[in-house]
């Protein structure tokens, strides 16, 4: 018997949908298991949000002498244990459990591009404009700095235990390497600045895009391609990407509001949307900030508009 994917979701209407910031939101991530998200905004500052149970749980500030909010990244850990924030000359590491702070740090060369955070909050990592990487051991202080790229990092992803990581940049490279030796794991050569890089955190896959249109998914284990997404378009410029539990299937969110699924196997588009845009009397364009699986027959997105969205998958039949 053959299993055929439905070629369009059940509905191009969410299931579902919170307003999550009044005016839309500057940065926006949902938690691996769809539980939790985090959201930052000028009105409303940094939010973290119960989900299952659409309830505000906190509002942290990022800066304390400072009434706007600057937020511009933020990541959940695969365990849902902490969160890390950033603007673009500092990051806070917050505990989810306690809503306490844990951390706060000031970069003291170029600016902040992207982060990630490890479980338990042990390890963090801050992709930055000149061009380096530093991971941070929270409890240590250790810090090492991966000096592999030659220009501006735009992406950074980390494995939950903080020992693998991955990062992209203007040099038209996505590198995973080593957080303890800074040794290069595997090099993924692009014919553009690479703007966006995926670690699966169960360990199958890696992914990296770049601003034109080649997009590529890679065995993580052996390095090797898997697939190249097909018909993507120069404009489709991927803000966020999630591997699906079972290994069958990526979603991307993208600048352009588009909702994607894509076969891993074969890199086919199976059905695509767009997320709900802010209401204003002018359209105005909406980024994907964060893609989750609620479970095996829902997903959930965060977006610039300030929506979090619940949206059916399509189903798969005999």
């Amino acid at each position: 018997m053959l299993f055929l994917q439905a070629c369009s979701p059940l509905t191009t209407k969410p299931l579902q949908r919170y307003q999550h910031s009044i005016e839309g939101s500057y940065a926006a991530d949902i938690s691996n298991d769809g539980k939790w998200s985090v959201s930052s905004s000028i009105h409303h500052g940094i939010s973290a949000w119960d989900l299952d149970k659409n309830a505000l749980i906190y509002q942290w500030s990022q800066q304390q002498d400072s009434s706007d909010n600057l937020v511009l990244a933020i990541d959940i850990s695969d365990n849902n244990s902490h969160a890390l924030t950033a603007s673009r000359e500092n990051f806070a590491l917050w505990n989810i459990k306690t809503g306490h702070s844990e951390g706060y740090w000031k970069v003291r060369e170029s600016n902040i591009r992207d982060i990630a955070v490890s479980n338990n909050g042990d390890y963090l990592l801050i992709g930055k404009g000149n061009g380096t990487v530093v991971h941070v051991a929270v409890d240590t202080g250790r810090r090492l700095e991966f000096l592999g790229h030659t220009e501006k990092i735009n992406t950074v992803d980390m494995m939950p235990n903080g020992r693998v990581a991955m990062s992209g940049g203007n040099d038209f490279i996505a590198y995973v390497w080593d957080t303890k030796s800074g040794q290069v794991i595997y090099q993924f050569n692009h014919t553009s600045r690479v703007s966006k890089v995926a670690l699966d955190p169960l360990g199958r896959f890696a992914f990296s895009a770049d601003s034109m249109k080649s997009a590529h998914i890679w065995d993580l284990k052996t390095g090797k391609l898997i697939s190249t997404l097909q018909g993507t378009k120069r404009q489709e410029v991927f803000s966020s990407v999630r591997f699906s539990p079972d290994g069958t299937t990526l979603v991307t969110g993208a600048a352009s509001s588009k909702v994607s699924i894509w076969d891993i196997a074969t890199g086919k588009r199976t059905t695509k949307w767009h997320v709900t845009p802010k209401e204003a009397k002018i359209p105005t364009g909406v980024v994907v900030y964060s893609v989750a699986f609620s479970d095996n027959n829902t997903l959930l997105t965060e977006s610039s508009s300030g929506y979090a969205e619940l949206w059916q998958l399509p189903m798969k039949t005999k």
